[in-house]
């Protein structure tokens, strides 16, 4: 009896406390909310602005304000949005409070297109006459780069900058399939696609070599050719002290004119009082800026769509990291539809997925296309379906490191009979209704099926290469020519008629008014953003062993877990880009 009661006082504690941890989360959830979304007056006095990209720069700031909360991590400051901080810098531009930008950011958590658009956003401010000071204990590589627009730049006496150029290292498994004993069918069109060579072979092929090699330089010398032309050095010397690994000392870096003082971060400090003219030092951080009133303008009945489509690209609902055909379509059709959004930007940063989601949202790109101005963005990456979903527009703007193209085909069926049997003893035995209702995992593919799927690649190959040719202009040999699952930077894109102008979010916007002969105007942001309390809820809810191992153990990367599970959970025929590109 002692222990019934026991056991029936436990679970009524259990139930107590869970309902007080919820309340509690409640609580704060609604704290948070309240303090996120309260501005404050304008700045009483000179301040620096801060700019830390250390935090990830998402595609779009999250109405969740536990988006970026971590209970293991003190620095749980919002996550925002591309758009958010360059309007940041914008704002800070016409501020008479700001006297200058603070770049204080150790790591750069932003892809090279993203950290390219707000670069060239520093360099808008500085035409300001405000001054930019940057320091760092270390400069990475896209640390410094987005430093180079400083006026002044400093490094601890202790700092290097890690100036080696870029390389790509792929990982193989054929070796580790051939020991499981499983056999990858391989189904692709494009002697560029190599997103099955990992499977197949145990180095580059000569094809995909000669690609990332022209990937990699392109974009190196797009940085290099930028930092160059901020701290008047040429490019061949960059070039020749990455190749001897020059910049290993602060004393170095400061005699080959990379910065342009060695000092301590105190110091560094003292230096922006003396420009503030103030004894306190006021620096404030852009996340805390964002929350700055400023002068409220005359709100325009005339409205652009930012429609986001960001992630991979799968059949069904997606969200803020993923492209769901039902939800973007959705979107898409909601500006069309709405009488006061004159012009619709597509902000794609994707590497592709489905090929039937990716076409089924092209399809919803066509209709709006027919009824108001449709202008692309690309971010980091818009390749393969990224480049699908996108070759409709009435204009393609990229940044030079923008990675693009990737127009094949592939497709993958793993025979994990052997992998069954010899490792744990199974065998499979089938009974059908008809001559290939068992085709799939459980055994090897017979000639015909093979055929019928390489049929079927080919299929989506031609239909890809012919919406390409219908929405740039050009012969379907031309983009056969130039596809192939190819990648291109933004920069060669141009030169081969991919993608029309260079520039970010902000230029497409502008473009999109032009076309729409717009003077006036605000802009909406697509898909509709869920409820902050529901989003954390079901975040809360949905903490997995993958979190554990990628959080808190660190021993996968997130990225890699992401992209398995879309492999997995994909059609079997895809439009995707062969890699997990993270350029550093």
């Amino acid at each position: 009896m002692l222990n019934f009661l026991k056991n029936i006082f436990s679970t009524v504690l259990g139930i107590l406390l869970s309902f007080l941890v919820i309340f509690l989360i409640i609580i704060g959830v609604a704290s948070i909310s309240s303090q996120k979304n309260k501005s404050i007056k304008q700045l009483d006095k000179k301040h620096f602005l801060k700019i830390d990209l250390s935090n990830v720069v998402a595609e779009r700031t999250s109405s969740n304000p536990l988006a970026n909360f971590d209970p293991m991590n003190i620095d749980n400051s919002q996550q925002l949005g591309l758009k958010n901080i360059l309007d940041n810098i914008e704002k800070a531009k016409n501020d008479d409070n700001i006297a200058g930008i603070y770049i204080n950011s150790p790591a750069v958590s932003a892809g090279m297109s993203k950290t390219e658009e707000i670069r060239n956003k520093l360099l808008e401010f500085k035409l300001t006459k405000k001054p930019i000071v940057a320091y760092n204990e270390f400069y990475g590589m896209k640390s410094y780069y987005l430093s180079s627009v400083a006026d002044k730049i400093y490094i601890n006496p202790m700092g290097v900058i890690d100036h080696k150029g870029m390389s790509a290292t792929l990982m193989f498994y054929k070796g580790l399939l051939e020991k499981l004993n499983i056999d990858i069918q391989i189904f692709r069109l494009g002697k560029f696609k190599s997103a099955i060579e990992p499977f197949t072979l145990e180095k580059m092929s000569n094809s995909n070599r000669e690609q990332l090699k022209l990937l990699l330089n392109s974009i190196n010398d797009n940085i290099l050719d930028s930092i160059a032309s901020q701290r008047n050095i040429s490019l061949s010397k960059m070039h020749n002290d990455a190749n001897q690994l020059k910049l290993s000392s602060a004393k170095i870096c400061l005699e080959e004119n990379y910065v342009d003082g060695i000092l301590y971060e105190d110091q560094v400090k003292d230096t922006i009082k003396l420009l503030l003219g103030e004894e306190k030092l006021n620096l404030i951080s852009i996340n805390k800026y964002t929350k700055i009133k400023t002068k409220k303008k005359d709100i325009s009945r005339n409205k652009i769509a930012v429609i986001y489509a960001n992630g991979g690209i799968n059949s069904g609902k997606g969200d803020e990291n993923s492209i769901g055909s039902i939800t973007t379509s959705k979107a898409i059709e909601e500006a069309r539809k709405d009488d006061k959004v004159k012009a619709i930007v597509l902000r794609v940063n994707s590497g592709g997925g489905s090929a039937l989601a990716s076409d089924v949202i092209w399809r919803e790109t066509i209709l709006a296309k027919n009824e108001k101005p449709l202008v692309v963005s690309f971010g980091d990456v818009a390749a393969s379906g990224g480049y699908y979903i996108a070759c409709a527009a009435d204009k393609i703007i990229a940044n030079p490191t923008s990675i693009t193209g990737s127009i094949g085909v592939f497709g993958m069926i793993p025979n994990m009979s052997e992998f069954y049997k010899s490792n744990f003893g199974i065998t499979f035995d089938t009974v059908k209704t008809n001559n290939y209702a068992d085709m799939g995992t459980n055994r090897k593919l017979t000639s015909f099926e093979k055929q019928k799927i390489q049929q079927g690649v080919e299929e989506v190959y031609t239909t890809f290469i012919s919406r390409v040719s219908d929405g740039r202009g050009i012969s379907t040999k031309q983009v056969d020519e130039i596809g192939q699952g190819r990648v291109w930077s933004g920069y060669d894109a141009k030169k081969i008629g991919l993608i029309d102008e260079f520039g970010g979010i902000e230029k497409a916007i502008e473009s999109a008014a032009a076309l729409a002969e717009l003077d006036e105007y605000r802009t909406i942001s697509l898909p509709k953003q869920k409820d902050p309390f529901t989003e954390f809820l079901e975040e809360f809810t949905q903490t997995k062993l993958s979190d554990i191992l990628v959080n808190d153990l660190d021993l996968i990367k997130k990225e890699d877990i992401i992209a398995i599970k879309e492999l997995i959970k994909s059609d079997k025929i895809q439009t995707r880009l062969p890699y997990i590109l993270n350029l550093e």
